[in-house]
Parts: structure tokens; sequence; C-alpha cells
């Protein structure tokens, strides 16, 4: 068993018509055995920007406690928050500079630019990114994501499609997967 299954996850990020939504499962475990069924994996930067993280649970907090240091400072330095772009640029960095030692975590990025347009983008454990047009996923339930999501996204969805879509790709991705489940948590921006 690989250590980015040790507690498993399941993360997905989708684009709209000017939105973006991003969800995850609730289940944190250990191997097959559930421990608690209200894990959060997905964080909130600002008002327009997530971060989901899939992998080892203890990581996925440490480097979200990291990167809400970092997003803080450069608040104070240029009294603005950071563009998705720039924080993808920045998670990147903070994971390749790990790269002998690495988090043993996948994060999922979503934000909306200055003209509300959608940014995602996925990223390995030391910082290599994908950015897509459509949707990204990470975690162990990522090879039924892949499909579910191939077979529901269309382009330009409202929020309240979209929202409906990126649930039932989580859901019925988590179904065939054991090492996720128990619900989801999702966004819509």
């Amino acid at each position: 068993m690989s250590i980015f299954e040790y507690n498993g996850s399941a993360v997905v990020a989708m684009v709209g018509k000017n939105c973006f939504a991003i969800a995850s499962d609730r289940r944190f475990g250990v191997q097959l055995q559930t421990i608690a069924t209200d894990f959060q994996k997905i964080y909130r930067i600002h008002d327009k920007l997530f971060l989901g993280l899939s992998g080892l649970g203890t990581d996925a907090q440490t480097l979200y406690q990291r990167l809400v240091y970092q997003h803080k400072l450069y608040q104070l330095r240029e009294e603005r928050d950071m563009k998705p772009e720039t924080f993808a640029s920045l998670v990147s960095a903070r994971l390749y500079e790990k790269r002998f030692g690495p988090y043993f975590c996948q994060p999922v990025i979503a934000g909306l630019s200055d003209e509300d347009k959608p940014f995602i983008c996925t990223m390995d454990c030391i910082g290599a990114k994908e950015l897509a047009k459509d949707f990204v996923v990470s975690g162990t339930a990522s090879e039924s994501l892949y499909g579910a999501c191939e077979a529901m996204f269309k382009p330009d969805l409202e929020p309240e499609e979209l929202f409906e879509t990126i649930s039932q790709a989580l859901l019925s991705s988590v179904d065939r997967d054991c090492l996720s489940g128990w619900g989801g948590h999702v966004y819509v921006v």
C-alpha cells in the first residue's frame, strides 16, 4: 500500500461559466478502518481561492498551515489577495523545496481571477503542475473520478448545474473506492 493511500481521499475541481466548484469526500481512515466521517480536505484561502489536499492527513494539515502563513505574509506585503495562478506557483515551490522528503499530499487549487475567469490545477507531491480547462482530480478515487467527470462534464455550466454535476461525479466515484466516501463537501464560487 502506498503512503498516499494510507488515509484515502477524493478531491475534484470543475469549471463552469464564470464559476468553479471544488468537492471532496468526508472520510478519514487508517487504511481500511474508518476513524472519522467529517474530515476537512478543502480549505478556504480567501473568498475566491480554495485548496483541496488529498493524501496523508497530517502532511495535508501541515502544508495547509504553511501556505496560510505564506499567504498572510503576501497580504501584508502586497495589500491584496493572491491570484490563483500566483498561489499555484507558491504551492509548487513549497512542494519542490521538500522534494527529498516530500509532503505526501496532492493539492488541487481552484480560484477565480480578478476578471472572474476560473482557474483550476493540480500537482503531484513534488510540485509538478497539471493545468486543465475542464476538471482536475486527485486522491485514491482519482481513476473513477476521471471516468465520472468525463461522462458528466459539459462546458459552460451554470452554478446550479455545476453543483449537481460535481456532486454526482463525486458520489458515484467514491462508491467505487473503499478508501474514500461518507458523503462530501462541495463549494461553488
